[in-house]
């Protein structure tokens, strides 16, 4: 029996007993802390392990000697994070690293690269704008600093001096993007040497494993995605007309041997994994499900092997090509020892040997084991978050509604925990940002966890517009801002009212980004529904989208705009909470990062003056050095003490605040 799996039958026990109903919430600090490690990755040989690591407040290249698990450390520049890596030979690292800049809720990445080897000897800058000086004890002779931003594309099996990467020069770009361009990089000394530059702007480069470029892909100014396939001969590219288009089928990697391709793509009335021969240039479904996308191939033991398909139906699930496969069985036996969680192979050597396990859940910000194929030990390695207790955390329960023109949504509801069959329960609708293409899924989520953990059901729904459903679901949200979407969200709380999980009188709605916009809009939309609104970096002018941000400031951001706003600027204004505050009964919470250039502070900063114009209290938190999203650890418990303490003041009841 693993320590995880006695952690869970104790707690189990503890539960029965009504040790649950005393526990103390977990504090704040401690669901805002970021995790421990984030990645952990095996050397091709298996002797290494590579993680990123939370060392005094940076995030760190770890290196660790599998034989007596000792560590190096490889820090990046004081301001910098390692934001990931890649063993590109059995005894050498390539990683990049992120600056902790306006903008967003992490480290951006900068397109740097470094290397660094396996005992932590040999770290060199390979590629990067602050490349200056002699780089000591490595094989660069002048330094040369370059303005672009480089993206790692492949390791090459047989050539452990070289990997492949892209890189889009910052000078050729300017605000449209560039044409990137793939390199062979010599991993030792930065040496580039050109392959060929992409058919279009912004495109992704997809390799086989004998370090050939063979595909590029991505959307184009319009939104219109294209698939280009180059041939062995390194001839011009070719448009792949079997894929692209309105199917929307775009390649995902090549199978071990080369000889065929993965595909995502339309299949069997829905969606699916299709593989695509080269020689009969055709897509073959090999998966398909007719309500969700793939998530992403399933990988065995070996690095780059495939078995199957791992999808998100509610719950993360898995179909597999061949039951009868080793690494199959392999998976299947540790998912029954981990029952109730999702496991999955993340990292193994090249022959399979050994690999890096990852095991998490709803309530489990996880962890990584090791794996060992002859011996059949399963070794747990590092805790993502230790000091989080599964078993004083909410769980995701899967939920269906359907909108009120028919159309099905996805979506989750979490409860107290102890609370799991209360009724009439004080509920937050947690509104997920984007809003195209992202999603709320199956897993550990602090934001909930604040919430829920301090006695508030918590309700998230995918409404239309969202991602994993399909290109047609995503269209269906295109220009429906303060429309159709903002309704899916009305008729998930209200599926929860008839439920009898919601009072309907202790109802508030909350948002980061497109959240913080639906959070507000749902208060002036349906005022009688909701007691309160939280809005967290959020937009409330829709008009200013076209003016402010990062997202007007090139053509392709601008087309984006006008599909999915649309251009009627009267229209946009009835669709923005400031110019509706006539209707606002809800009690007001706003969260404001001033250095955001994704949703510049004046969206908060106005609706803040127009509350205080009409003389509406409302609490204000603005952090001047926060971004699109608080990042550091101490803003966000305050945060999240901030926003309980509003709750509390009007949904919540007097058990709930003193939880807390």
């Amino acid at each position: 029996m693993t320590m995880r799996l006695f952690r869970l039958l104790a707690a189990l026990a503890l539960g029965c007993a009504g040790w649950m109903a005393h526990a103390a919430p977990v504090a704040f600090a401690d669901l805002a802390r970021h995790e421990q490690y984030k990645d952990v990755k095996i050397s091709p040989d298996g002797e290494y392990l590579a993680a990123t690591a939370v060392v005094d407040g940076q995030t760190v290249l770890a290196l660790i000697h599998v034989a007596d698990m000792k560590a190096m450390v490889v820090r990046p520049r004081q301001e910098d994070d390692v934001i990931d890596f890649w063993w590109v030979s059995p005894k050498r690292v390539l990683y990049t690293v992120g600056m902790r800049w306006g903008g967003y809720d992490a480290p951006l990445a900068t397109g740097e690269l470094f290397a660094v080897n396996a005992d932590g000897t040999g770290a060199d800058m390979l590629y990067g704008f602050r490349k200056t000086g002699m780089s000591t004890g490595s094989h660069i002779q002048k330094a040369v600093a370059e303005r672009g931003y480089a993206e790692f594309v492949a390791a090459i099996p047989d050539d452990p001096d070289h990997a492949l990467i892209a890189v889009s020069d910052w000078d050729a770009a300017g605000l449209e993007g560039a044409l990137p361009t793939a390199y062979r990089l010599d991993v030792r000394d930065g040496t580039k040497t050109r392959i060929v530059t992409a058919p279009m702007r912004r495109a992704e480069f997809v390799a086989d494993h004998h370090g050939r470029i063979r595909f590029a892909y991505g959307p184009d100014a319009y939104g219109n995605l294209k698939v280009y396939l180059r041939p062995l001969d390194g001839g011009d590219w070719q448009r792949l007309t079997e894929a692209g288009g309105e199917g929307r089928a775009y390649p995902l990697a090549f199978a071990r041997d080369d000889s065929v391709a993965y595909f995502a793509c339309p299949a069997g009335g829905g969606f699916g994994v299709c593989r695509w021969d080269p020689a009969k240039r055709a897509l073959e479904p090999v998966w398909s499900n007719p309500r969700v996308e793939p998530d992403g191939l399933l990988h065995g033991l070996a690095d780059d092997s495939v078995v199957g398909v791992s999808f998100t139906d509610g719950r993360p699930g898995l179909s597999v090509f061949d039951r009868n496969a080793a690494d199959v069985q392999a998976l299947i036996a540790l998912m029954q020892q981990f029952p109730g969680e999702s496991v999955r192979f993340v990292s193994g050597t090249r022959d399979g040997s050994r690999a890096v396990v990852r095991v998490e859940a709803d309530a489990d910000p996880g962890a990584f084991y090791l794996l060992d194929r002859k011996t059949k030990k399963l070794t747990e390695l590092f805790a993502r978050a230790a000091w989080i207790k599964p078993e004083q955390m909410a769980g995701k329960q899967p939920i269906e509604v359907v909108a009120r023109d028919g159309l099905k949504l996805q979506g989750y509801l979490s409860l107290p925990p102890g609370k799991e069959e209360a009724k009439h329960l004080p509920m937050v609708v947690l509104v997920h940002g984007g809003p195209y293409g992202e999603r709320d899924g199956w897993d550990y989520d602090p934001d909930v966890q604040a919430l829920a953990t301090r006695g508030y059901a918590v309700l998230q729904v995918n409404f239309r517009g969202s991602g994993g459903y399909g290109y047609d679901f995503e269209r269906a949200g295109w220009r429906e801002w303060g429309g159709k979407m903002q309704d899916d969200v009305t008729d998930a709380t209200r599926w929860a009212i008839a439920q009898g999980i919601a009072d309907p009188d202790r109802i508030c709605i909350m948002g980061a980004s497109y959240g913080g916009y639906a959070a507000l809009e749902g208060a002036v939309k349906e005022p009688d529904l909701y007691r309160c609104t939280i809005g967290y970096v959020g937009v409330y002018d829709l008009r200013l989208m076209y003016t402010r941000g990062d997202v007007p400031q090139s053509f392709a951001g601008e087309n984006y705009l006008m599909r999915v706003l649309g251009e009627d600027m009267d229209e946009l204004a009835r669709r923005s909470p400031l110019y509706n505050l006539d209707r606002l009964k809800a009690k007001v919470m706003l969260i404001v990062g001033g250095r955001d250039r994704r949703v510049p502070p004046v969206q908060g900063e106005s609706l803040h003056a127009k509350l205080l114009e009409r003389g509406i209290a409302h609490e204000w938190l603005y952090q001047p050095n926060e971004a699109h999203g608080f990042y550091d650890e101490a803003n966000v418990a305050e945060m999240y003490a901030r926003v309980v303490q509003f709750l509390d003041s009007n949904i919540g009841t007097p058990a709930a605040t003193a939880t807390r």
